[in-house]
């Protein structure tokens, strides 16, 4: 039996294999949505944060090296949007890029930036149209993927910038319905790149005064209140009429079985999945059980309850018009509704 070559042997042998370039990007976005874009030294084209992985670091880890030498950030690499390949160009390797999010900063934090090691000279942000602009046609093509995933919750799989057949996001509508039509795409990329839509269940409470129950969330704008409810937990098998009773119990320490389904909203915003939610009747609580109301302070900062007229100043006008028809299909014992952000 031969003898089993050494560690040491196999660390070399690997080391020897020829491999592709690694480097990793970061789509640093601030709080409104502007992407970071940075003029280096040694470069006139712009380019985006990031760069080479080195020696056995991963991608994650190297962007978070480049981004605290370049500059002065300490931040970890947020979610993995895309990965791009590319085939050898003129060093002569092909080369992989893992395009990851980070942030968004907050002012201050896009205030401090600085740059350590003099490669960067100047960082702008723009707006995503103007980044996209701006930067070369090797890395535009990937920002914009990068953003597209980003949006949809997804990812993009690129090759030399390119959306692949199949790739969850990125790929421009038009040519995914024409891969359908073709018949060329496999089951599996059939699936993945097919449209996504996100499911969520309310519940309408009124008391006996007529005045609809609304809640505050713990994140988000904090001058805008919802119903009670949430996202369906569709990957546990979960039905609409089950996540509405679970999200109430969760929020408001009520365990109520839901009524009857009052409307489905469809609302969609272009470059977003479809949102789809499911409205319930929660019938009218008494004081005694508004008195057992106990919120989680991880989900909601306070309840209160509002008047039909009051709503216009507390609620997106969606939503708004969401309420006002279950009201109404409440009041005359018609529905389900099919609603369009709220309209009929």
């Amino acid at each position: 039996m031969p003898d089993r070559p050494s560690p040491d042997a196999v660390r070399a042998h690997y080391a020897a294999v020829p491999a592709p370039l690694v480097a990793a990007t970061g789509i640093v976005l601030d709080t409104r949505g502007r992407v970071l874009v940075l003029t280096t030294s040694y470069k006139t084209d712009l380019e985006l944060p990031g760069g080479m992985v080195e020696d056995t670091e991963t991608p994650e880890e190297g962007l978070a090296r480049e981004l605290r030498e370049e500059l002065g950030l300490t931040l970890p690499a947020g979610r993995l949007l895309a990965v791009d390949s590319r085939p050898p160009g003129p060093l002569g390797r092909s080369l992989v890029v893992h395009v990851h999010l980070v942030g968004p900063l907050p002012p201050q934090e896009a205030a401090a930036i600085t740059f350590p090691d003099g490669e960067i000279t100047e960082a702008r942000w723009l707006t995503p149209d103007e980044a996209a602009a701006a930067l070369p046609e090797r890395i535009a093509p990937r920002l914009r993927a990068a953003l597209a995933a980003l949006h949809t919750g997804s990812f993009a799989h690129l090759v030399d910038g390119v959306p692949q057949p199949g790739s969850p996001a990125g790929l421009d509508p038009a040519r995914r319905l024409a891969l359908e039509h073709s018949g060329t795409l496999d089951a599996a990329s059939h699936r993945a790149s097919r449209p996504k839509a996100v499911t969520a269940a309310s519940v309408l409470f009124t008391d006996a005064d007529g005045r609809i129950l609304l809640v505050q969330p713990a994140y988000g704008r904090l001058d805008r209140w919802n119903l009670p409810g949430g996202g369906i937990d569709s990957d546990l098998g979960e039905i609409p009429r089950a996540g509405a009773r679970r999200e109430v119990h969760e929020e408001l320490g009520l365990d109520l079985a839901p009524g009857r389904l009052l409307a489905v909203n469809w609302s969609h915003k272009a470059g977003r999945p479809a949102r789809i939610r499911f409205l319930y009747d929660g019938g009218v609580l008494d004081a005694p059980v508004l008195d057992r109301i106990r919120l989680d302070p991880t989900e909601l900062r306070q309840w209160r309850t509002v008047r039909p007229a009051e709503l216009p100043g507390l609620v997106k006008p969606a939503l708004r018009r969401q309420i006002t028809a279950c009201l109404t299909a409440r009041a005359t014992g018609t529905g389900p509704l099919e609603l369009h952000a709220g309209r009929p």
